[in-house]
């Protein structure tokens, strides 16, 4: 007889549940636990050491980074959480297509330093950091989760290639990865003939060749050359040479995302059919919650099913500590947006303390905004997360990057053709995003009634013709009004980069007449202000700070705004004349990467296709 103190057996888990073992083991959980107590230290000691509560201290960062960091900050901003979920989800449903966004920014990472960053300087723009932690609070953390990420990444990989039979393996067994729950007359779930090409069909496919090439491109400019999370990276860099070297290593690390995302999300469809590549929206919605798909759970089911004990918690670690710093990365700079160029510019005589408020009460609302946000990225683009960001991306960017591009390299641009193409441009992107949000795409199942333009205008070709409407308006424009002055292009365009700056003609200074106190008249303003300067500084000076209670005191140490005395004065970095100097030798050296870069990426393209 058996004893009546033996375990009972543990209950059969269900074959549909996406994640059955729902705990992590105590190893992961220490794994964990130290891992986030090394980033709290980092955060607290950064925290002390630099001054979060002025404005330069929040929103500026210095320019002495070398290129290896330039680098690891560009790869680190752009590939994130979102990444590794929703290139492994494509990879899973359709195949390497995907992949092409990434070799895209290859090209664009690069035109960054060789063309846009010389401009940049010469224009002396102001070097607005809109996160100090790639300086600060989070350098060592932010570096140690994307090496955590990519090592571990290498291991899932490798071990995932070895279960599938290598890439032979993998590409026969791909197209046999059916649910099998799925209805045997339907296509429903079955996977794309050409799901080993990039370049596909230009009418019937999910990604047409020609918007690869074209539609592509222009919202890659703009991530790459305009978008302040990133530039900012490569206006920390030293010099020039520094900035280049941080660019030909992010585009060498862009070669990774294919191998260490895209084909690992297509082995996890191999190795769980049944979950990644489910097709009916009821089971899909048992499965993850999401009627549309589950392929998104591609890359989390590999890692939970496939680490081991203690490395399954590193990750979590390092994935949560990479979507934290692309967080902080996006709404950072968006709060530095808001504050210096718009409410700063409406309250021009605001506070610092109100800055700091203002800027962290902006990024409160965009978090909530984007919790809101959450249910339409699930109901569109299939499920699939990192198509739905693309697709709104050629919905938006295009008309910001053209008038961008052309203000930087056609002179005759002014002022009114640049802001009709951006109304006008925005207005169709966004009523083109209208529609898409209204009229969802059909299941695979169901006939797809949809109007002409949101079923037959793939989004790259929107792209195309939102970026020639664009240039079309800018061009037309600004030929029939009247051209900018000289001193308004002088040093901002690539053509007029090397001019010296041109100044206003000031007005002749009046006559000085003395008054009966003896005192210049014409210099009776700038007195007035050093007079009001100096009764300012007095009376803050001897004005006698409250007491605040150690809880109050608690909240704004917490918050950035405790108070250390006198404020600083705002200022703005002064722009570093000897930044565009390059050493004869070492210049060479960065153009003969430049070109081998460009081949080996160009060979990429070509093998897959």
């Amino acid at each position: 007889m058996e004893s009546g103190t033996s375990s009972p057996e543990p209950l059969p888990s269900d074959p549909l549940e996406a994640f059955p073992q729902k705990s992590l083991e105590p190893a992961d959980i220490a794994v964990l636990v130290l891992y986030f107590l090394f980033v709290l230290a980092v955060g607290l000691w950064s925290t002390v050491k630099t001054k979060r509560d002025t404005v330069k201290g929040y929103f500026l960062a210095g320019g002495d980074m070398v290129w290896w960091p330039v680098g690891a900050s560009l790869f680190a901003s752009n590939v994130g959480s979102g990444h590794f979920i929703g290139l492994a989800g494509s990879g899973a449903a359709m195949g390497i297509s995907a992949s092409a966004y990434e070799l895209n920014g290859i090209f664009s990472v690069l035109m960054l330093a060789w063309i846009f960053l010389p401009i940049y300087i010469a224009g002396q723009v102001d070097m607005y950091a809109g996160a100090i932690f790639i300086q600060q609070s989070l350098h060592l953390d932010l570096y140690l989760a994307i090496v955590g990420l990519l090592a571990i990444t290498a291991v899932y990989t490798i071990t995932g290639f070895d279960a599938v039979g290598g890439m032979e393996g993998l590409k026969e067994k791909y197209f046999l990865a059916l649910a099998s729950n799925r209805t045997e007359n339907s296509s429903c779930g079955l996977p794309r003939e050409d799901a080993f090409h990039i370049f596909r069909d230009p009418v019937t496919s999910d990604l047409p060749w020609p918007g690869i090439l074209l539609g592509m491109s222009v919202p890659s400019l703009w991530y790459w050359c305009t978008d302040q999370v990133i530039v900012q990276r490569s206006l920390a860099a030293k010099n020039l040479s520094h900035a280049k070297g941080g660019s030909l290593m992010a585009a060498y690390l862009k070669l990774l995302p294919l191998f260490m995302m895209v084909f690992p999300g297509m082995i996890s469809r191999v190795l769980f059919p049944d979950q990644v590549a489910c097709a009916d929206p009821e089971i899909c919605r048992k499965v993850c919650s999401n009627p549309s798909g589950c392929s998104d759970i591609a890359y989390p089911k590999l890692v939970l099913e496939i680490l081991p004990t203690g490395l399954r918690g590193l990750m979590m670690a390092v994935m949560v500590a990479a979507l934290m710093s692309s967080l902080t990365s996006i709404f950072n700079s968006s709060s530095t947006i808001f504050t210096m160029d718009l409410w700063n510019i409406t309250r021009p005589r605001a506070t610092e303390k109100e800055l700091m408020i203002v800027g962290r009460v902006f990024v409160l609302l965009l978090v909530l905004f984007s919790i809101l946000w959450i249910p339409v990225v699930q109901a569109s683009q299939g499920g699939q997360l990192f198509i739905y960001i693309q697709s709104v991306s050629s919905y938006l960017q295009p008309p910001v990057a053209i008038v961008f591009i052309m203000g930087c390299f056609w002179k005759r641009t002014n002022e009114k053709g640049a802001f009709w193409g951006l109304v006008l441009g925005l207005l169709l992107g966004f009523i083109r995003l209208v529609l898409d949000f209204i009229y969802l795409e059909p299941r695979c199942d169901q006939p797809d009634e949809r109007p002409t333009v949101v079923k037959n205008v793939h989004y790259l070709y929107f792209s195309i013709i939102l970026s020639t409407v664009t240039l079309v308006i800018v061009s037309t424009v600004s030929w029939f009004t009247a051209p900018p002055s000289k001193e308004m292009v002088s040093g901002l365009t690539w053509f007029t980069r090397h001019d010296p700056v041109v100044r206003k003609e000031q007005l002749p200074p009046l006559p000085l007449t003395l008054p009966q106190n003896g005192t210049p008249e014409s210099s009776s303003t700038s007195i007035q202000l050093e007079i009001v300067q100096e009764n300012m500084s007095q009376t803050h000076s001897c004005a006698v700070t409250p007491k605040r209670s150690k809880v109050v005191k608690a909240i704004l140490w917490l918050c950035g705004m405790e108070s250390k005395g006198k404020e600083e004065p705002m200022s703005k970095v002064e722009p570093v004349i000897t930044f565009l100097e390059e050493n004869p030798f070492v210049k060479t050296l960065l153009d003969i990467n430049l070109i081998i870069c460009i081949s080996c990426a160009i060979f990429v393209w070509g093998y897959f296709a």
